[in-house]
């Protein structure tokens, strides 16, 4: 069973609320009351789900419990409130005494740093293009971007793993193919968030409705799905949110692969191999921003040097080099 994750859980400053997410998001179940709606069996109206087990048909489940496997703590830097240095990311062991274990396994829950800057102008970018150390100690970094030029720039130039797209309103601009596709080829990955459209009514509509623009033009590539969770009752299991993704205009493939393995791939892009070896790690054809491959054979080079860090026959789970 592959790792599912949530790349998007707020960094805030109350700890024990951070820890009772992470906890939740270990144990969370799925298929407990994600959809709303008659759930008589055949019924009309029916919620249908689909969960962990073969067969390929969508039909009604009890309460899946897997957790997720890894979650990334989101630091945002927002320019237009104030001028924001970026510190350092805080390491997990420094935040938490104790990880939970992830439901249905013995292993810790995988936590990982992440950085996200919103940029309404393009100044903003050149920290992006620069070689600020503390910006490269974080494990994922993403862009949020407000205007269309600004979209353009983050697919085609900038060196991030996600592109954050706005779901709390209606977009300014309409999505283009040509930026779209080559953030694809560049391995960067578009993130949905699903909390709003799970709060207000009026912004189920926007994220619907952004995010089917979207996969009009990137035909469900490279899509994650996060929460931006705040509370613990705002999380969705990972097969719950696969459902809600089906909303979104994935196929069922494609709603199930933006909860785990463009997560693991947009970790991969990243550069932080440790986090997901072994245990997590199956070697797939992902696009890396280092990286070379023969037809059967992936490997994975450092950042900063000719190192080769994994590498692995295709389909296999990875060693290290």
């Amino acid at each position: 069973m592959a790792g599912f994750a949530d790349l998007n859980v707020p960094q805030g400053p109350d700890k024990k609320g951070l820890q009772s997410l992470l906890e939740a998001a270990a144990r969370r179940e799925s298929g407990s009351g994600a959809a709303a709606g008659p759930s008589r069996a055949g019924g009309a109206g029916a919620v249908r789900r689909f969960g962990p087990a073969g067969g390929g048909g969508c039909r009604p489940l009890p309460a899946v419990l897997v957790g997720y496997s890894a979650v990334a703590l989101n630091h945002v830097i927002d320019f237009k409130e104030k001028k924001q240095e970026i510190a350092k990311p805080v390491s997990p062991s420094e935040l938490f005494p104790s990880l939970p274990i992830v439901q249905g396994t013995s292993k810790q829950l995988k936590v990982l740093t992440r950085l996200t800057l919103v940029v309404s102008d393009p100044s903003h970018c050149n920290l992006l293009r620069s070689t600020s150390s503390n910006i490269r100690l974080y494990d994922i970094i993403a862009v949020f971007p407000k205007t269309e030029k600004l979209f353009h720039i983050a697919c085609t130039t900038l060196d991030v793993d996600l592109v954050c797209i706005n779901v709390t309103e209606k977009l300014p601009f309409y999505f283009r193919r040509p930026p779209v596709n080559m953030a694809i080829d560049r391995g960067i990955y578009f993130e949905l968030l699903y909390t709003p459209a799970i709060k207000d009514s009026t912004m189920r509509r926007y994220t619907i409705s952004n995010a089917i623009s979207l996969m009009q033009i990137c035909k469900g590539k490279n899509i994650v799905i996060s929460s931006a969770a705040e509370r613990p009752l705002e999380l969705r299991g990972p097969y719950d949110v696969a459902n809600l993704g089906l909303l979104f205009g994935l196929s069922e493939s494609e709603a199930k692969a933006a909860v785990s393995t463009n997560c693991r791939a947009t970790i991969l892009h990243g550069g932080c191999f440790p986090a997901v070896c072994a245990d997590w790690l199956a070697v797939r054809r992902v696009e890396l921003r280092f990286w070379a491959q023969t037809p059967e054979l992936l490997l994975v080079y450092s950042r900063n040097s000719e190192e080769c860090l994994w590498g692995g026959v295709h389909g296999e789970e990875a060693s290290q080099g």
